[in-house]
């Protein structure tokens, strides 16, 4: 009796309870499978992988069940697994090279949007300057965490002063960036914006138009001057001196004072809207009333724009479009449908509000 009890409890035949709890620990520690899940979901193996994989082919009442079973047991699909079958991660790599901006924060509200729309998770890089070694650690550490391809939120001309090059094997879009690149670009389109901002300001009777630029090393700031420049050539007029901010408020404020003083000035295109806030605060200050005494156009159309003193007058932007745009194009590199140097240009809205009108008599 002593021999069968000894045989019944050895290591290969624990008691029921201790299997059991064995059982449990083994599972945890290996972590739920498809066949767990499917088991607690009542599906087949299978009809997880088809779930698990993103595919549409099941019934979404099925892909529910499958879905609340994952959760439930804390599966997580195995993204080697999954790349070594499918050929992707469904992982996008976004490097960028400022968070404070508003046109790239809401660029890469959209970027998310869009890539999580398609299934796809996004890794974002954020870098302070466009050195060789920041700009290619970046590359390194993306390779490592096994992207698709990579949305760059940055000036091609920088990759160009930096000598780097974009490995040809991974897809890529850079957005707000120089046509000539020969990087496939997603970008607003610069100069027509602020066409419409100079010829809305000449159509309403000014001779001049001043222009509070954003800083030199902007591909934005740059093609915005030069189309504002453009615009006063065709009409028949010199353009006075760029005054070159660096997008905050407080370089809209100096350089307003400085445009405020002088009585000539009647109407001043800022390159965006935050140097136009701080143009107005200095206007206001000055006793220059807006828009009798000087009409102020801005850039970017944020949602406070309405709320400026007056309402704004502005180019809308469409942020949205520019981030979907991008993340399609990279997912049609991915497909290997995509030319290799594709521009797509998104376009602008002038939006007329209580910041512009004619001159004073």
């Amino acid at each position: 009796m002593q021999e069968e009890s000894t045989k019944a409890n050895s290591p290969a035949n624990p008691p029921n309870g201790t299997r059991k709890a064995g059982w449990r620990s083994n599972r945890a520690a290996r972590g739920p499978s498809i066949a767990d899940v499917a088991k607690v979901a009542g599906v087949s193996s299978q009809t997880v992988s088809r779930v698990s994989n993103g595919l549409t082919n099941v019934e979404e009442s099925t892909r529910k069940r499958v879905l609340e079973a994952m959760k439930e047991l804390g599966y997580r699909p195995n993204r080697a697994a999954r790349a070594l079958k499918s050929g992707q991660f469904k992982s996008i790599g976004v490097i960028m090279f400022t968070l404070s901006s508003f046109g790239n924060m809401r660029t890469l509200d959209a970027i998310a949007t869009a890539a999580s729309q398609a299934g796809y998770s996004i890794t974002l890089i954020p870098l302070s300057d466009a050195t060789t070694g920041n700009v290619s650690g970046a590359y390194h550490r993306l390779r490592e965490q096994e992207v698709d391809g990579v949305v760059i939120i940055f000036e091609a001309h920088l990759l160009d002063d930096a000598d780097i090059t974009l490995p040809e094997d991974l897809p890529a879009v850079v957005i707000d960036s120089n046509a000539g690149s020969g990087y496939p670009m997603v970008d607003t389109d610069q100069a027509e914006g602020a066409r419409l901002a100079t010829r809305h300001l000449l159509d309403l009777g000014h001779t001049q138009v001043w222009h509070i630029g954003g800083p030199t090393s902007s591909f934005s700031a740059l093609h915005r001057a030069e189309s504002w420049k453009q615009t006063l050539e065709e009409a028949g007029i010199d353009a006075p001196p760029v005054l070159h901010g660096d997008w905050s408020t407080e370089s809209g404020y100096q350089l307003g004072l400085e445009l405020g003083r002088n009585p000539e000035v009647t109407a001043i295109f800022a390159a965006n809207d935050q140097m136009a806030l701080g143009a107005m605060r200095a206007l206001h200050e000055l006793g220059r009333a807006i828009p009798e005494d000087v009409s102020i156009v801005g850039f970017d159309d944020l949602e406070e724009a309405t709320s400026f003193w007056p309402p704004l007058t502005t180019i809308h932007q469409n942020f949205h479009a520019v981030g979907r745009l991008s993340i399609e194009n990279l997912l049609q590199q991915i497909a290997g449908n995509s030319p290799a140097n594709d521009v797509t240009k998104v376009p602008t809205r002038l939006m007329v509000r209580n910041s512009t009108a004619a001159p004073a008599q």
